[in-house]
């Protein structure tokens, strides 16, 4: 499990991370990825599992923190 911390606006970027799972610990995060119709918000005690295979970008509304897991 990795562990990163954003300060608000700040973004990080995987790719081929489907199957990973981001849960954010602290803050509010905006999920969205390459060919996904629908972008996610991801709030305090929330996760979302990643099913894409091309790019995911992950950023953060306020200073969040956040892990991945891969499942």
């Amino acid at each position: 499990m990795k562990s990163i911390d954003l300060a608000r606006g700040e973004i990080i970027s995987l790719r081929g991370a489907a199957g990973h799972t981001v849960h954010a610990r602290e803050g509010t995060l905006w999920v969205t990825e390459e060919r996904a119709t629908d972008d996610v918000i991801v709030q305090q005690g929330q996760s979302f599992r990643l099913s894409g295979t091309g790019l995911t970008v992950v950023e953060a509304f306020s200073d969040a923190s956040l892990t991945i897991s891969a499942d």
